[in-house]
C-alpha cells in the first residue's frame, strides 16, 4: 500500500476551463449581442474572435503553461470604452453640451 506524495514544492494549479470561452460564443450568436454590436459599432459581429478563443482554449488545455498564456491574453483585451480623466470628461462635456447648460 504505497502512496505517492507529492513534492512540497509543487503549487496546485486551478483547473483550466474552455466554459466562459464557450458561453462567450453561444451568446455571440444571440439575436440581443448582435443588436448590441449593430447599435454599437454599424455591422452584425461575425464571432470569428469567439471561435479563435474557444480554439485556443481547447488547444491549449492539453499544454502544461497554458495558464500562464490565457491569463497574459485576459489582460491585453482592450475595453469597450475609452477611459477619460477627470479633465478629459469635463472639457469634452463642454465641447459637447457647453451651451445648452
Amino acid at each position: 500500500m504505497d502512496q505517492k506524495e507529492e513534492p512540497a514544492s509543487s503549487v496546485p494549479r486551478p483547473e483550466l476551463s474552455c466554459i466562459k470561452c464557450f458561453n462567450a460564443l453561444w451568446f455571440c450568436y444571440s439575436p440581443f449581442h448582435q443588436m448590441q454590436q449593430y447599435y454599437r459599432v454599424g455591422v452584425l459581429d461575425d464571432c470569428s474572435g469567439k471561435w479563435n478563443a474557444l480554439f485556443d482554449c481547447l488547444g491549449l488545455k492539453t499544454k502544461p503553461p497554458s495558464q500562464e498564456i490565457l491569463k497574459s491574453r485576459q489582460k491585453m483585451k482592450k475595453h469597450i470604452w475609452s477611459l477619460r480623466t477627470k479633465e478629459e470628461a469635463s472639457a469634452n462635456w463642454r465641447k459637447w453640451f457647453g451651451k445648452q447648460t
